[in-house]
């Protein structure tokens, strides 16, 4: 689900950039939050990272420690377009080349502004995005 943007002369890779996409995990909204199941995705490692899709919202979640996850969202901040890729530890939208941080901080422009960032629980091989 990749939103279109608008035009633009901007081309959708910073120089050297080596985007790759992202693994797409489905969540369960369950009313309060979006439970993501970590077993069999990128998820299961630490460093890995996955797009989310759900009827909440559209997330990225990365693994940051042994039980400890980040959560924010997947909507570039510059245009809309849905960030669907990863360049190590950098997000990369696919749109203009936006790259963010795994806390959703800006790193390249165009984009200025920051992603939403979510808190989030885990157990039982389940982390939860709390909305």
């Amino acid at each position: 689900m990749v939103a279109a943007c608008g035009s633009g002369g901007d081309s959708p890779t910073s120089p050297g950039s080596r985007a790759v996409d992202l693994g797409v995990s489905s969540g369960r909204y369950t009313g309060s939050g979006v439970e993501v199941n970590v077993t069999g995705s990128a998820l299961a490692d630490v460093g890995g990272a996955v797009l989310v899709e759900s009827i909440a919202g559209v997330f990225l979640v990365s693994r940051t420690t042994g039980d400890t996850f980040s959560a924010i969202d997947a909507v570039c901040s510059h245009q809309s377009c849905t960030v669907t890729g990863a360049d190590g530890s950098a997000y990369v939208c696919p749109c203009h080349g936006s790259r963010y941080d795994r806390n959703g901080r800006v790193l390249n422009g165009p984009a200025t502004a920051a992603l939403r960032k979510f808190p989030t629980t885990f157990a039982s091989n389940v982390v939860t995005i709390v909305l």
